[in-house]
């Protein structure tokens, strides 16, 4: 059987939840991908975690994700899983070395913890739509009234409602995403 015959089988039995197919898919393409994430990030354990995280991502996602060419597939998402977590280390760098550099103040790790977080819920309000997101920065950051708010942007304070309801809706469910977990107390 060629690859690509053999690649539309497991696509097919993957997607009927089959646990050996998904094996011999593992099995096939582990070290492939984990050659491409080391070559990327240069860090043994981190190309394993982003192989990993694919891997049951692949699986979890088995129903609803269209595949066309498995090996295409795998190694993209993990070029893309490799340039998140270079992007979050460059980030995660930026951010030691600005509390580091200010000697006046010993940072404790809940310090950086809650900066991390403060950067990534910025990071998800900026996805919002545009006025969803205005909304949410006048209400949360300029802390206007949401009597406020309708007028500067000429809307009722229902829409101002709404939007800021949308706006704490995809933070918790961002969240919940990456293992947070928080409320937002309005």
């Amino acid at each position: 059987m060629e690859v690509a015959d053999l690649e539309q089988h497991w696509i097919f039995s993957l997607q009927q939840g089959d646990r050996h197919v998904f094996a011999e898919i593992y099995d096939f393409y582990w070290k492939r991908l984990l050659g491409i994430a080391f070559n990327l990030t240069k860090d043994k354990q981190t190309a394993e975690e982003i192989v990993q995280e694919v891997f049951v991502s692949l699986w979890n996602r088995r129903e609803d994700v269209q595949i066309n060419l498995l090996s295409q597939y795998l190694a993209t998402a993990v070029k893309f899983a490799s340039f998140k977590a270079l992007q979050r280390a460059k980030r995660h760098e930026q951010i030691l070395n600005t509390v580091v550099a200010q000697p006046m103040f010993q940072q404790d790790q809940n310090t950086i913890d809650a900066r991390f977080l403060q950067e990534y819920l910025h990071e998800v309000v900026e996805t919002l739509p545009d006025r969803c997101k205005l909304v949410f920065q006048l209400s949360r950051e300029e802390h206007f009234s949401n009597r406020e708010i309708a007028a500067e942007l000429q809307i009722s304070e229902k829409a101002v409602e709404a939007n800021i309801t949308r706006a704490l809706k995809v933070l918790r469910m961002q969240l919940r995403k990456v293992g947070f977990i928080f409320l937002f107390f309005i």
